[in-house]
């Protein structure tokens, strides 16, 4: 047996592993999936919204806010405009004189979201700070149904389930397939207190928890993940709630989904060299969140290469080939030459392609009553593009981003 096949059946047990390691979850904890813990008390929670030119979605955020079910007089909205330069904070300004309980913290500069979160929470006389992006719509019950969590002390920070608001253009319908598969699978690491992104949409956090963490870091390009990770790294538990849910917009171009993506990786690869230190070291972050994130992108970017190997052998040995038989004027290809029988490499790559078409299918059947799957997931093609497309070039990203992390390029 060759290393090429050794290769090859290697991606393919890692990848059934994974497939059979996730089912594992699903049928241990499938009566639990959308359950959340009712709170014992109703907490103060301060809500912080940080806003940079947000004129168009702004007044919608802070009313989804303030209009969810969640007690009035438990809640406060801090929204941070960070130095924005149309009418976000006259429009803020015009809402305030209607809603008693929102908090304006205008800037006058823009320093970037962490460091308005943290202006924020100076602010905050909440026991939990909740931080929703300025163009995030959560659902009524979203805000109280992550307060349960929190009655166990070690709780740290929950996290939503984030959902595509549009889906009209096609690469919006390929990322509300992923978002829900996305949640589903941060759900299922729940299980083994190992969330590792508290997403930026919607986020519930212990105050306790930021201080002690000294808030969010600005260096970071994505502050979510960094911030998640640090309070592992305290010794906290992070939670997700699947029932939570919380609308928000996605990229409608593919250069604006690019550029978020290789911020994502950027950020994402950034946590890991800062928090390198815990590798075998630090509880459930050191011994799974660092290795199994670490392993996930490398395994990617790896099979990624192999793929491209091999589709650039395969070329080269029909070109080379043809190149003999013009030149030496032999037939090309005979029909005994023909194998219809096939090979066992093409059987695995079917297996996994029919493992990873079940795997989707059943999250967007489990969460179709959740109102989260829409008529669009249900079409093939939406699906075939999803899993044979978009996941085989989506490591593009990581090697973009590695190169950018490289050449010190951390501008937006």
């Amino acid at each position: 047996m060759g290393v090429i096949t050794i290769l090859y059946l290697v991606f393919i047990f890692i990848a059934l592993y994974m497939f059979f390691f996730y089912i594992i979850l699903i049928l241990k904890n499938r009566g639990k999936m959308f359950d959340y813990p009712k709170p014992n008390k109703t907490y103060k929670v301060s809500v912080l919204v940080a806003a940079y030119n947000e004129e168009g979605t702004i007044k919608g955020t802070i009313e989804s806010i303030i209009n969810s079910d969640y007690d009035k007089e438990k809640i406060e909205v801090i929204v941070i405009n960070d130095g924005s330069k149309d009418g976000t904070s006259k429009i803020v300004r015009k809402l305030m004189t209607k809603y008693s309980n929102l908090v304006l913290i205008d800037k006058e500069k823009n320093t970037g979201k962490a460091d308005s979160l943290n202006q924020g929470i100076k602010k905050s006389t909440g026991e939990l700070i909740a931080v929703v992006d300025a163009d995030s719509y959560p659902k009524e019950d979203s805000i109280m149904k992550l307060t349960g969590f929190f009655d166990d002390k070690k709780v740290g920070a929950a996290t939503s389930a984030v959902l595509l608001k549009h889906k009209k253009k096609f690469i919006e319908k390929i990322q509300a397939i992923e978002y829900v598969v996305l949640a589903w699978t941060r759900k299922l690491l729940d299980f083994l207190d190992a969330v590792y992104v508290t997403n930026g949409p919607l986020s519930m956090y212990r105050k306790e928890a930021l201080i002690k963490a000294n808030g969010f870091d600005p260096k970071s390009v994505t502050e979510d993940i960094e911030i998640t990770w640090h309070i592992l790294s305290l010794g906290y538990k992070t939670k997700m709630c699947l029932d939570a849910i919380v609308y928000t917009s996605a990229p409608n171009k593919f250069k604006r989904w690019y550029r978020q993506r290789e911020r994502w990786g950027i950020g994402g690869i950034q946590t890991i060299i800062k928090y390198k230190w815990t590798f075998f070291r630090k509880g459930l972050l050191g011994y799974f969140v660092l290795p199994f994130v670490s392993f996930i992108i490398f395994l990617s970017m790896f099979a990624f290469l192999f793929g491209l190997y091999l589709i650039f052998r395969s070329l080269l040995s029909i070109f080379l080939s043809a190149k003999y038989s013009y030149t030496s004027k032999v037939v090309l290809l005979r029909m005994q030459d023909i194998n219809l029988n096939p090979s066992i490499l093409l059987f695995f790559l079917f297996v996994l392609f029919t493992t990873s078409w079940i795997y989707n299918r059943f999250i967007l059947m489990s969460m179709k009553h959740k109102d989260i799957a829409e008529q669009e997931f249900w079409k093939v093609f939406n699906r075939f593009f999803y899993i044979l497309i978009y996941l085989t070039l989506y490591p593009v990203v990581w090697f973009t981003s590695v190169y950018r992390i490289i050449k010190g390029d951390l501008k937006w």
